[in-house]
């Protein structure tokens, strides 16, 4: 079983102003196990077909993520972030099951 040590990002809305909310982005490190292994491709519009993931990563969950498990949207894996498609809790890890690559808004 490979080893997992990676940013997982959380998506919140927060109220930024009064009556004002926005999206709040927060990345945290974890260490955990990458449980499976697997990459398929998807046929597209574009040109090219897409890379899609079906890895499963079982991390360590702290507080933060206990509490935040809904806003979960992507993880880092080789450099690239993940869309995160499905959260399985079985305390004291979350299994994260990883789709296809995440857009991430920098602002």
């Amino acid at each position: 079983m490979a080893k997992f040590y990676g940013k997982v990002g959380f998506l919140r809305n927060e109220e930024t102003a009064p009556d004002v909310y926005g999206e709040i982005l927060t990345e945290r490190l974890y260490k955990g196990d990458v449980i499976r292994n697997q990459k398929r491709y998807q046929s597209s519009e574009g040109l090219n077909d897409d890379v899609v993931l079906s890895n499963n990563i079982s991390i360590v969950a702290d507080s933060y993520a206990n509490e935040n498990v809904f806003a979960i949207k992507y993880v880092m894996y080789k450099g690239v972030p993940w869309k995160v498609t499905n959260v399985e809790i079985q305390r004291p890890r979350i299994i994260l099951t990883l789709g296809g690559k995440y857009n991430v808004q920098e602002n």
